[in-house]
């Protein structure tokens, strides 16, 4: 049970540092607190991340040490892959603030900005719906044998074999228009490439290396959207 706080203290702690972090270079490149579109994005994120919480906490409590763990069996190409996306998307808050400060991409639809913050709490409701399905769903790209890692084929994998990453994507290239930046958009365009990337040698990895998945990949043709790819 000590064990467990501690591991959920770590938890809570990592995850409002991310979301701080991104509150600050929101705020800080755009000189203003009184920006509703970056509000939007955070309450967005804070809502992902409470949804992930409970889900951990309440349906897959072996995730909270599979993602506070060591990195054992982590590809590298995974960890090259995700440091830029984190660049990126850090990157992308901080153009988006300046954006604001000095009006590079002038006015953008309001109806635009709320359609699109609809869109990014659906995108990350789809994510975490994904959580819920998946009890080996970690944040890197490894097998789990300790802990019996099995395919997963229920609730949105049965339509596509990388729902999160679907939902990752819609959000990526969403929150541009919330943010009401073009060049936002761009960073975000440019992560989202990469996820894709990512998608596809995770793909490939699995069917290599997970037994079961070649069948399952048979079975549910596309990894991301349906009819598409």
């Amino acid at each position: 049970m000590e064990m467990n706080a501690r591991l959920i203290a770590r938890y809570a702690f990592r995850e409002i540092l991310g979301w701080v972090c991104m509150a600050a270079a929101l705020f800080w490149s755009a000189g203003r607190l009184d920006w509703w579109a970056a509000w939007g994005a955070l309450a967005v994120m804070l809502a992902w991340i409470v949804g992930t919480a409970a889900v951990i906490l309440r349906i897959h409590p072996d995730l909270l040490a599979e993602r506070l763990g060591p990195r054992k069996g982590s590809q590298r190409w995974d960890t090259l892959l995700m440091s830029a996306v984190g660049m990126l998307q850090l990157g992308r808050y901080i153009l988006a603030g300046l954006d604001q400060r000095y009006g590079w991409t002038g006015s953008f639809p309001l109806s635009a900005q709320i359609l699109a913050l609809v869109i990014c709490f659906l995108a990350y409701a789809l994510v975490v719906w994904a959580t819920a399905s998946n009890a080996y769903f970690s944040q890197i790209v490894r097998l789990q044998p300790e802990r019996g890692q099995t395919v997963v084929t229920g609730g949105p994998y049965h339509t596509v074999r990388h729902p999160a990453y679907a939902g990752a994507l819609i959000y990526e290239l969403a929150v541009g228009i919330l943010l009401a930046s073009w060049w936002a958009l761009l960073a975000g365009g440019l992560t989202a490439a990469l996820l894709i990337v990512r998608t596809a040698l995770e793909d490939r990895y699995l069917q290599a290396a997970l037994p079961g998945y070649a069948a399952y990949a048979r079975q549910v043709r596309y990894r991301l959207f349906p009819a598409v790819w």
